[in-house]
């Protein structure tokens, strides 16, 4: 007898999606895997979802370690809960057409901080997949992977430690979570950030971190007040303007160790590659080569850290064709987040990161946090939907005089552009029988790759220098124009400057999509 049919023999809820073949197979119970979950059920898309995992929440069950995200959730931002426009406000929570399904960050919070704490965002997760009636196959790992020819066509065959599940496609969203440490002599010396102990048992030590990004200067953070000295070093130096200022960088929040630095408060911060570490007597000692002079240097430690971050846990993934980059050793992938070289293999959450965009001004994506990758798993899943299970989305009008204020309000309110910068544009179709239409959401690179009918898309960019500014591209006859407009200290799009803008862009278009 099955453990499912014995729980049932039992009285107890039977556990969902027994290994058998499914349409699509999606492994994994974080955000990702929510997202894309709930958007497959909204579809009517027959599913399964399974996760070695005991309950929802993904990483967010055990890190960040110590305990405060660093994304916001805005309790009095300047739109209601339930509409779209407060996820601009909103980084947290899962999108729903439901309006009691959205913004439900906010009710995990106790007001001390707009950066909820880890709990409270596992709270938040469990709380969307509860009341949305997401079901996961809890405690069923994905072991390996293989590839069948059938007479219904090809189909992935995922082995788990309960069986075999089939399917046409699957959808991974395992997050970025297997622990990355660099191959230098004694390495095994150090411990990863995911085996860091608790904070007080560090106290008196002097420690020595691998790396300067987040998780270095998390780690860095939280320790300040028991060790009693901190070194970090990574060969590039860290250029405080750049760092705590922008996404791709140290959040404002883990400033403080730069001030300790520079004040001389006991942690250094190195620009030097990291070239050994040894036992010595009363500790360790890191050998390492400047940045500068190429120099040597060394210190001693009593315990080191490497926070060196994480790569993809593919598995046997690559074995079966999926191609990988990097040092995460994440998958390549179209800009439906696709492979690109295993057609029917989809990846969400924090993975499509691996779908890198235009990267303009040398900025990339918000696709590792939540608050950008939530829209990718929107779009994959009706990109799936329209593609392979002939699903119809609505594609309504736009009035030719209403083209103009619609374009500019979304560049003032859309979530997505605001999120996902140069990334992700809101378009509209131009077809000269029919009028506007709005395309939705979609990647801006799929817009910009020269095919498809007349349309112009709105985006929002930013420079690296603090400016954001909205784009306007327009496609006519598969080739593109790019319109950028200026800033608004205010980040009001709406005014007559930018009407004035983009209607005399739009008056040489065509005549049937007036200025006024």
């Amino acid at each position: 007898m099955t453990s499912d049919a014995r729980a049932a023999s039992d009285g107890a809820p039977a556990r969902p999606f027994p290994p058998g073949e499914y349409p699509v197979v999606v492994v994994g119970s974080g955000p990702g895997a929510l997202q894309v979950s709930y958007e497959l059920s909204r579809f009517g898309i027959e599913h399964a979802v399974i996760s070695a995992d005991a309950g929802p929440g993904g990483m967010f069950r055990k890190w960040p370690f110590f305990q405060r995200l660093l994304s916001w959730t805005k309790p009095y931002a300047p739109a209601e809960r339930t509409s779209r426009a407060f996820e601009r406000w909103d980084w947290n929570s899962l999108l729903a057409r439901e309006p009691e399904l959205r913004g439900l960050q906010l009710e995990f919070m106790d007001g001390t901080s707009d950066f909820p704490s880890r709990p409270d965002m596992e709270r938040n997760l469990t709380a969307f997949a509860e009341r949305a009636g997401i079901k996961v196959r809890y405690g069923c790992r994905w072991q390996a992977t293989r590839r069948e020819e059938t007479a219904a066509g090809d189909r992935f065959v995922l082995e788990t430690t309960e069986g075999e599940y089939r399917c046409r496609f699957a959808i991974f969203a395992v997050g970025v979570a297997e622990p990355y440490s660099p191959t230098v002599p004694g390495i095994e010396l150090a411990v990863h950030y995911a085996d860091t102990r608790a904070a007080e048992t560090y106290a008196g030590k002097r420690l020595f971190i691998i790396g300067k990004q987040n998780s270095g200067f998390e780690l860095a953070s939280g320790l300040l007040q028991w060790a009693s000295r901190i070194s970090l070093s990574s060969p590039s130096p860290a250029k405080t303007s750049i760092e705590t200022h922008t996404l791709v960088g140290v959040r404002a929040r883990y400033v403080q160790p730069f001030e300790d630095a520079a004040l001389g408060g006991g942690v250094d911060i190195l620009a030097a590659s990291l070239k050994g570490i040894s036992k010595v007597p009363g500790g360790l000692r890191v050998d390492l080569e400047r940045s500068d002079n190429a120099m040597p240097m060394s210190l001693e430690a009593d315990e080191v850290i490497s926070a060196t971050g994480f790569t993809c846990p593919l598995l046997d993934l690559p074995s079966i064709g999926v191609a990988t980059f990097g040092q995460s050793k994440l998958p390549a992938q179209t800009e439906y987040w696709e492979s690109a070289t295993v057609p029917g293999i989809y990846f969400a959450g924090t993975i499509t990161q691996g779908s890198s965009g235009l990267k303009k001004h040398g900025i990339p994506s918000n696709s590792g946090a939540v608050h950008g990758h939530r829209y990718n798993g929107r779009l994959l899943v009706a990109h799936l939907a329209e593609t392979a299970f002939d699903a119809v989305i609505e594609r309504p009008a736009i009035a030719a005089g209403d083209l103009r204020d619609h374009l500019l309000a979304e560049a003032t309110h859309a979530p997505e552009l605001w999120h996902q910068k140069a990334y992700l544009a809101s378009v509209v179709s131009l077809d000269g029988a029919t009028g506007p239409r709005n395309e939705g959401i979609q990647p801006l690179s799929r817009f910009l790759d020269g095919e498809g009918p007349d349309a112009v898309a709105m985006t929002l960019e930013a420079d690296g220098s603090g400016a954001i500014f909205p784009v306007l591209y327009v496609r006519r006859g598969n080739q593109t124009e790019e319109h950028p407009l200026e800033p608004d200290p205010l980040h009001d799009h709406e005014g007559p400057t930018y009407r004035r803008a983009v209607g005399q862009i739009l008056e040489r278009l065509s005549p049937s999509v007036p200025a006024a």
